[in-house]
Order: C-alpha cells, then sequence, then structure tokens
C-alpha cells in the first residue's frame, strides 16, 4: 500500500507536483517495490481529501518518467527499472542524480495513441490538408538555383537572413529594428534571459498558453495572471496587480488569444498602452494569430498604436504557413534588439538561412499571401462549422467563445462535469482536446477545454462535437441523478 503522504496547501508548489515527488520517493526508496500495484486515483483522492484531477496529473507525471505502468483493466504499477533501462548500467552514471534543472510544471499533454482514428481538437496548428506544396518546392528550387545559394548554407548575422529583415520592415510595416528567431518560442525565451532574475515577476493572461508561460517559469520567474474575459485581458485589473507585484513584463496576445479566442476591443488596446506608459512596464504583444481574422475589421496591433515605439511585438510565419519551418521574429527599439541579437548569437550562432530564404521567396513570389487568403477562407468555414456544431452538440448550460479569427475556442461544461475527467471517456468514444487545467495560472475552471478547430475539416469538426458532446450528456445525467442520491459521480 501506498505510503500517504503528508502535503501542503499553503506551499508555492502545487499540490499534483509534492504529490508527484512523495510517490517518487517511496519508489525510490524501496517503499514501493517494482510490481507494486497502486491506488487508482478516484481512491488516492478520497483517502488524501483532493480533487481526483489533482491525482491524475501527479500519474501522468510518474508514468512520463518511467516510474509507473498503467494496464488497462488492471490498473498502475510500479514500474521495474531494469525493464525499462532506467536502472544505470553497472559502474555508469546516475543520470537522474545528475540533473539540475527543474522538470516542466505541467503534466505531460495528453496524445493520442499512434494508429487511431481520433478526431482531435488538441493542435492550434494549419491543416496540412491546405498547405500548397506545388509551390513550396517551387520556392526552394528558385532558392537552391538562384546565385545566393553558396551564401545562404553558410553561417549569416544573427539578426537573420538579410533580405528577408529588409522584405519584413518594408511590407509588415515595421518601424523599428528586429531579429529573426527559431520561432515565436524563441524570442519568448530571449526576452526573458534579457528581461527577468529568478523571482521577478511576469504578467500573463490567465488562461494562457503553456509554452508562454512555461518559458519564464522554469527560470524561477513568477508568473501572475490577468483574467481573461470576453474582451481580452482586463485592463481594469493591471493597476492593481502592477502595484502589488512590480512586474518586469507583461506579456499579452490581443488578437483571437490562446486559448480563449478573446480580441481586445480598440479601446482596450488604447487604455493598455496608457496604463504601461504611466507605470513604465514593458509590454511585448504576441501577434502570431491577427493575420487569421474571418469575421469583422481588422484592428491595429498595440505596436501600431505605441506612440512611444516601446512595445515588443512578436510574430511569426508558424500560423499562416508551415509551423515545421520555426522562423518567427522580435520587433523593438534597436537597443533592445542588439542585445537580444548578443544572446542568440551565444545560443545558436545564427537561425537556419535556408529556411528564412525559402520564406521569403515564397512571399515575394504572391505565393504566401495567396495561401493566406486559402487559409482564411477554410477558417471562415470552420469557425461557423465548429460553432453551429458546439450550439447544436454541447450539453444545455454550456458555453463558449465566439471568436471572429485564429485557431480556438474555449468551452465550459456545466456543472459539475470536469473536462480532465471526462477526456479519457471522450478519447475511447473517438474525440480528444485540452482540459483548461493545462492553461490555467492561478483560475481553475475543472469544466473548461479548449478546441482547436483549424486543423480540422468541417465535416470532422461536426463529428467530433458530436460524439463529445453525446459523452458530455451522459456523464452530466449521471453526476446530477447520483448528486440527488447523494452519492459520489462515477466516470467510466
Amino acid at each position: 500500500m501506498i505510503p500517504l503522504p503528508q502535503l501542503d496547501a499553503n506551499s508555492d508548489e502545487p499540490i499534483y507536483r509534492q504529490l508527484h515527488a512523495r510517490i517518487k520517493a517511496s519508489i525510490q526508496d524501496g517503499s514501493l517495490a517494482p510490481g507494486e500495484r497502486i491506488p487508482p486515483t478516484r481512491e488516492l483522492a478520497g483517502l488524501l481529501g483532493l480533487n481526483r484531477t489533482t491525482v491524475a496529473a501527479a500519474y501522468e507525471l510518474l508514468e512520463a518518467e518511467g516510474l509507473i505502468r498503467g494496464h488497462v483493466g488492471r490498473g498502475s504499477f510500479v514500474a521495474d527499472p531494469n525493464e525499462i533501462g532506467l536502472a544505470p548500467a553497472p559502474g555508469g552514471l546516475d543520470w537522474e542524480d545528475r540533473f539540475v534543472s527543474n522538470r516542466a510544471q505541467d503534466p505531460p499533454v495528453p496524445v493520442a495513441a499512434r494508429g487511431t482514428d481520433l478526431i482531435s481538437f488538441t493542435a492550434a496548428r494549419p491543416a496540412a490538408d491546405l498547405f500548397p506544396l506545388a509551390e513550396f518546392r517551387a520556392a526552394c528550387r528558385e532558392v537552391i538555383d538562384g546565385p545566393a545559394a553558396v551564401d545562404i548554407l553558410q553561417l549569416g548575422s544573427p539578426l537573420g537572413y538579410a533580405p528577408l529583415r529588409a522584405f519584413l520592415q518594408e511590407n509588415k510595416r515595421v518601424g523599428e529594428d528586429l531579429l529573426i528567431t527559431n520561432g515565436c518560442q524563441q524570442a519568448l525565451d530571449l526576452l526573458q534571459r534579457l528581461f527577468t532574475r529568478p523571482g521577478d515577476c511576469v504578467l500573463v493572461e490567465d488562461p494562457i498558453y503553456p509554452g508562454l508561460r512555461n518559458v519564464f517559469a522554469h527560470a524561477g520567474v513568477r508568473i501572475v495572471g490577468v483574467p481573461v474575459g470576453p474582451d481580452g485581458l482586463d485592463v481594469e485589473a493591471l493597476p492593481r496587480l502592477i502595484a502589488r507585484e512590480r512586474p518586469r513584463l507583461l506579456v499579452v496576445t490581443p488578437s483571437f488569444q490562446n486559448p480563449t479566442g478573446a480580441t481586445m476591443p480598440l479601446a482596450a488596446r488604447q487604455a493598455l498602452l496608457r496604463v504601461a506608459r504611466e507605470q513604465q512596464l514593458v509590454v511585448v504583444e504576441n501577434d502570431i494569430y491577427a493575420e487569421l481574422r474571418y469575421q469583422g475589421g481588422d484592428l491595429p496591433s498595440l505596436k501600431q498604436l505605441d506612440e512611444t515605439g516601446d512595445t515588443l511585438q512578436i510574430k511569426s510565419f508558424s500560423k499562416v504557413a508551415f509551423p515545421g519551418l520555426r522562423v518567427g521574429w522580435v520587433s523593438g527599439p534597436r537597443s533592445v534588439i542588439g542585445r537580444l541579437a548578443e544572446l542568440k548569437q551565444w545560443t545558436d550562432l545564427h537561425s537556419d538561412q535556408l529556411s528564412q530564404a525559402v520564406l521569403l521567396r515564397f512571399a515575394e513570389s504572391g505565393r504566401l499571401e495567396s495561401h493566406r487568403q486559402r487559409m482564411v477562407e477554410a477558417g471562415r468555414a470552420r469557425l461557423q462549422a465548429v460553432l453551429a456544431a458546439c450550439e447544436r452538440h454541447l450539453p444545455q448550460g454550456s458555453r463558449f467563445t465566439r471568436p471572429q479569427g485564429g485557431m480556438n475556442l474555449w468551452v465550459r461544461l456545466p456543472d459539475p462535469l470536469d473536462a480532465s475527467e471526462l477526456l479519457p471517456r471522450a478519447q475511447r468514444a473517438g474525440v480528444s482536446y485540452l482540459p483548461g487545467r493545462y492553461f490555467a495560472v492561478s483560475r481553475q475552471e475543472p469544466g473548461a477545454l479548449r478546441l482547436s478547430f483549424a486543423g480540422l475539416p468541417p465535416e470532422q469538426i461536426e463529428a467530433g462535437l458530436a460524439i463529445l458532446g453525446r459523452v458530455s450528456q451522459e456523464e452530466l445525467t449521471a453526476a446530477r441523478a447520483a448528486q440527488s442520491a447523494g452519492l459520489a459521480p462515477v466516470i467510466v
């Protein structure tokens, strides 16, 4: 039997991380022997007075580390290190003892098993069936056959491929300097290195894209969430949070925020810039979805509205072209870009010039804009499909955002449904999504989930929501019947 661990609700470390560490220690010191069965999540949650989702998150981490193994119909068991290659070879190094970096703060994102026909709403990325491969091959040939091919294959500037930088400054109306990065994730990492130290505070939206949050959290930076509502980030909450937390940065996605799809109106954008100017706060604008507007009129970015030029903006080709090429950029004052370029050179010397040159040719030839327009047309149809399917299939009492663009919308299932507990049954029925806990900063919404619709054709969206609606309704009916009878609901 697993020793019941002592958990500290007042600790800064999340409860599921504490539980994971205690069970891991019991496995490593032999208190839990290889092959020993560990309690089901519901049983252990009852013994510890925790939410079942919390225990499930700890178990997911343990399984990701190879410390436990789950068997359908039998439960979870402590793994044998010798069978799975975790035990060091005789005389070899104990690698776990040598690692100094912290693991990710999130449990592993659930991934569909290979070979399944799962309809997956989990990935916020372009639809592969829309990739213009013939046009892209032509752009590749033109670059490789061109006179600059030899120079492109040499080491380049840490600032990025100069012709692409010039194109972006002219055609994307970037009035300041810019640095080409290995996608937006590297841009965020460089900004974290330049502006924050362990213990500093950064304000982010709550809920938020996990990759954005974790790049700061893994560096020891305190993450404080600013609530996101129908009109995006709550600007009225900023002065109080700034006075209390003294943040180094605010990172915000004004257009089609991930995961909610919310967009800040013009007045809110202007108000945010006024607060930032008054408080001398550095604003980082994540603007990667703005070109995927399917309804309504365009809004100026924070960068365009900022008369001081102090807003830092990150953008990328990944949402409108090919995410695998990893080409993004950050724009801002020359002094900032210069320091970011120094940091970038220390980490990777320079980004891949070939990808940048091919994307430049793809854009200069007009192929990129034609592709973007096709993406917008397809995105409009897919957005209409997901909104209609949510209306038609989700249980009564469900709420969901109604974005005008982007790739995601946010669903809140009616109480007492828990999206994390519902997920395994939904996957068995043929549909997957990401529960809200993967995006939470401090506000926990058990019934929340993200639907990423851009990568699915309308007929799959309809089929997936029909499954999710049926499973949700069945669980809701069972849970409410159990509540009425004074029993604990059971999700199977």
